[in-house]
C-alpha cells in the first residue's frame, strides 16, 4: 500500500466534484479588528470521497464546513457544491449536517426527530414512514422509534442525529466532530458503523475531527489545515482498503499514514501563535 500527498486537488476530476473551493477566504469583522478564518483554500472533493479535516483548534475546520452548508459566506474566492452556489445547494437540500451534539428535540420521539426535515419538505406520511424505517435500520436503531432522546445513550442519540441527516437522502453528509464527546469504546464502535454506512450508501462525507487515528481510520483523504488563518497545507490520500477492521490501526500502512498526518500538523506550525 502507498500514501500519496498533494497540496491542492483543484482541476483534476472537476467533472465529479461534489465540493470545489478555489482561492477561498473568509474574514470575520470584529470590534478588535478583522479575523481571517480561512485564507486561499483550494480543495476538490469528489463523489464518494470520505474526507476528514484535521488541524489545531481555531484553524477553520468547522468554518469551512459551515461555508459548504451556506451557514457562513466566503469573503473571497469561489465555492461550488455540485456545480452550484452553496445557497442554491442549501435550497436543493444537497447535504445533511450532523453537529457536535445530537441536537435532538427532547419532546419528540426518535422517529419524530428523524421525521422533522421530511415534514418541513412536505413528504407524505407514507414517504415519511418508509424513510424513517430505512434510515433507522441503517444506523441500527430499529425498535427505538418510540423512545425519547433522554431514554437513549449518547452514542445512540448521535446515531439518531445521523439518521435525521440521512432521512432526505442527500448525497453529501457534513459531520462536525460528531463523536468527540463520546468515550473511546463507543467512539470506536461508531467509527466502524460509520464506515459500513458510508459503504452501503455511497455518500460523500466531510468529517471534522481532532483525532489522527480517527481521521486515518475513516478517510480516503485527510485534509491537514494550518493554525489561523486556516489554509490547506496538505491533502493525504489513503490507499487503505475500503473495508477496515479496527485492528488495521496496528498495521504498518496505517501507522505510516498517521505519521504523515502528524508530520503535516507539525511542519511550519507555531502553536504558540494560536489564540
Amino acid at each position: 500500500m502507498s500514501v500519496t500527498t498533494t497540496t491542492s486537488t483543484t482541476g483534476t476530476g472537476a467533472a465529479l466534484a461534489v465540493v470545489q473551493a478555489q482561492n477561498l477566504g473568509l474574514t470575520f469583522p470584529t470590534a478588535d479588528g478583522d479575523v481571517v478564518a480561512l485564507s486561499d483554500v483550494n480543495l476538490t472533493i469528489e463523489k464518494g470521497d470520505f474526507v476528514s479535516f484535521i488541524g489545531p483548534s481555531g484553524c477553520g475546520k468547522t468554518t469551512f464546513l459551515r461555508t459548504i452548508a451556506d451557514l457562513e459566506q466566503p469573503t473571497s474566492g469561489t465555492l461550488r457544491i455540485n456545480g452550484q452556489t452553496p445557497e442554491n445547494a442549501r435550497k436543493d437540500r444537497a447535504y445533511g449536517y450532523v453537529f457536535q451534539a445530537p441536537a435532538l428535540y427532547p419532546w419528540r420521539t426518535i422517529e419524530k426527530n428523524v421525521a422533522l426535515p421530511l415534514e418541513i419538505m412536505g413528504h407524505s406520511q407514507a414517504q415519511q414512514t418508509e424513510r424513517i424505517k430505512r434510515t433507522l435500520d441503517l444506523v441500527n436503531l430499529s425498535g427505538f422509534e418510540k423512545k425519547y432522546p433522554w431514554q437513549l445513550s449518547g452514542g445512540m442519540q448521535q446515531r439518531a442525529s445521523i439518521a435525521r441527516a440521512l432521512a432526505f437522502d442527500a448525497d453529501l453528509l457534513l459531520m462536525d466532530e460528531p463523536f468527540g464527546a463520546l468515550d473511546e469504546i463507543v467512539r470506536d464502535h461508531l467509527n466502524s458503523e460509520l464506515l459500513k454506512l458510508w459503504d452501503r450508501t455511497k455518500k460523500t462525507i466531510c468529517f471534522v475531527t481532532h483525532s489522527i487515528p480517527e481521521a486515518v481510520y475513516l478517510s480516503t483523504k485527510i485534509v491537514v489545515m494550518s493554525p489561523r488563518p486556516g489554509r490547506v497545507t496538505d491533502v493525504i490520500e489513503s490507499n487503505l482498503p475500503r473495508e477496515r477492521p479496527l485492528d488495521i490501526r496496528e498495521t504498518p500502512e496505517f501507522l505510516a499514514i498517521a505519521a504523515r498526518v502528524r508530520d503535516g500538523l507539525r511542519a511550519g506550525h507555531s502553536y504558540e501563535e494560536v489564540v
